[in-house]
């Protein structure tokens, strides 16, 4: 088989895992044949992905039918067939997980996101869904909210793998990283080792730029010069606080019992602005240790016509910078952030309520025929 640039990329340290999931790619084997073309080691989901896949087709309505006469809420129907799913695609990917030692082969399932600020019942929902699917490799992904970062100790003090998603700002990237090493160290405390328990701090990339780009357009001005900048050099940030948080006696007491980093993980990679390189978000991005989570559409743009080099590190000065640069034009980052995790728990919310409505509508159609 001829080495495809993401093949190029996964020499590099990175790992590449496909942003969507849908049970007609599990039976047709294309996330077979994206693990062998594409170097895919990984899967992640959330609700608008779900309620996408269900929504199209009748690849569900078999299920569906026999879920009908067991459950009266829609949650719970949804939560059948999204279980089954993500069983199927971690039994697909344990090869892989098993192979690496746990380093990748995960696949991803959000806990409800209208829990994001109930920090017990997402704990509860987070657990139950590990129970629930059963598998090592699963990662349950929790909002990384105010509530949500002592879920996240919890969950992992338990010894349950968290992918912790919608992070957009580098003070509570670092809050996320120390839920995470508090939840280690108290599972050690515990007597247990920490092998097996893992973590991923997902960190979301191309809505900084639509935020910002948007207040730097209302500025007008010199102020445009910046548009375009912030969601890399936000992630290039993000990777050098994350070599330091994961270094020291602190972490390499907790290496010692088998404790393995929280990657940084980058989200929403796909380009919003057209004006923008397509790949833009996955070829300034590229280092050890990391992982990006792509769509379909950015998988074939990067093999297509991506360009393969390592470029976390390159212009980390000029990225603390911009910051500067930014506040000096008038755009506050600590709003632009705090925005955007608002926006993103309600965006995931919203999401979840279609597909809810979803499956109550296909359980309408499938009662009529």
């Amino acid at each position: 088989m001829t080495r495809s640039r993401l093949h190029e990329l996964s020499g590099l340290g990175q790992s590449v895992w496909i942003d969507q999931i849908t049970r007609a790619w599990l039976r047709d084997g294309t996330l077979r044949r994206l693990m062998a073309d594409d170097a895919v080691v990984g899967v992640t989901s959330n609700p608008t992905i779900f309620q996408k896949a269900i929504a199209s087709g009748d690849v569900y309505d078999g299920q569906l039918r026999e879920l009908l006469g067991e459950h009266d809420e829609p949650k719970e129907v949804f939560y059948n067939l999204a279980v089954k799913d993500i069983q199927d695609a971690c039994d697909t990917l344990r090869p892989v997980w098993d192979e690496g030692g746990g380093k990748d082969g995960y696949v991803s399932m959000e806990v409800d996101p209208n829990l994001a600020y109930d920090q017990d019942a997402t704990i509860e929902e987070a657990l139950r869904l590990h129970e629930w699917i059963d598998r090592p490799n699963l990662f349950v992904k929790i909002p990384a909210t105010q509530e949500g970062l002592g879920a996240i100790e919890e969950c992992i003090a338990r010894g349950r793998s968290i992918n912790v998603t919608l992070i957009f700002s580098l003070e509570r990237h670092r809050e996320v990283a120390e839920a995470y090493i508090r939840g280690l160290e108290r599972l050690v405390a515990g007597g247990r080792d920490a092998t097996g328990v893992a973590s991923v701090a997902s960190f979301f990339v191309s809505r900084v730029d639509t935020e910002a780009d948007r207040r730097l357009e209302e500025i007008g001005g010199r102020a445009l010069a910046l548009r375009g900048q912030l969601a890399i050099a936000n992630a290039k940030l993000a990777y050098q606080a994350w070599q330091e948080l994961f270094s020291g006696e602190r972490w390499e007491a907790l290496a010692a019992r088998g404790a393995t980093t929280q990657r940084c993980l980058w989200a929403s990679t796909s380009t919003k602005n057209p004006e923008y390189r397509d790949v833009l978000y996955v070829e300034e991005l590229i280092g050890s240790e990391t992982v990006n989570t792509m769509p379909l559409e950015t998988v074939e743009a990067f093999q297509d016509h991506g360009r393969v080099r390592p470029t976390l590190e390159e212009d980390v000065d000029e990225a603390r910078e911009l910051l500067d640069k930014l506040a000096a034009a008038g755009v506050d980052y600590a709003d632009v952030t705090d925005t955007l995790e608002r926006e993103g728990v309600e965006k995931f919310a919203d999401s979840f309520h279609e597909l809810l409505e979803g499956v109550e509508a296909k359980r309408g159609e499938l009662v009529r025929t």
